[in-house]
């Protein structure tokens, strides 16, 4: 097939474009999908994620966290956010976090151990669990 433009006329080179074939939809597996994607999004949103810092601490101090500890981590900056704390202590068992409760995030963790003779500045309320 040749086009003409400008009296001349132009070969093209190479294979013609073929317009793409729409894709057999399954609209059932998308919104599947697109719910299982919506779901996970949500408690994501609702659990709280931990600092490079924090993650760092909790490995340095050798503090692991059960399914059951991190929603009671969430429960605690839940609390904070509802009683208008911007910067929280959390104290559970034997281990304190501080959190950043609008961005529901552990900023640092530490155990009794490091506990003795420490002052938290920075902080604008507590949650003891």
């Amino acid at each position: 097939m040749s086009v003409i433009y400008n009296n001349k006329t132009i070969i093209p080179i190479g294979k013609p474009i073929q317009p793409s074939k729409p894709a057999v939809s399954r609209q059932s597996d998308k919104s599947t999908d697109f719910e299982k994607v919506l779901q996970q999004e949500v408690l994501k949103q609702n659990e709280v994620k931990f600092s490079k810092h924090a993650a760092e601490r909790l490995e340095n101090r050798n503090i692991r966290l059960t399914k059951d500890e991190l929603s009671k981590l969430n429960e605690a900056v839940k609390k904070a956010a509802e009683k208008g704390v911007k910067e929280t202590l959390i104290i559970m068992g034997n281990s304190a976090f501080i959190a950043n409760v609008k961005n529901k995030t552990i900023i640092t963790a530490s155990t009794e151990d490091n506990l003795k003779d420490n002052v938290f500045t920075n902080i604008d309320g507590a949650v003891i669990i």
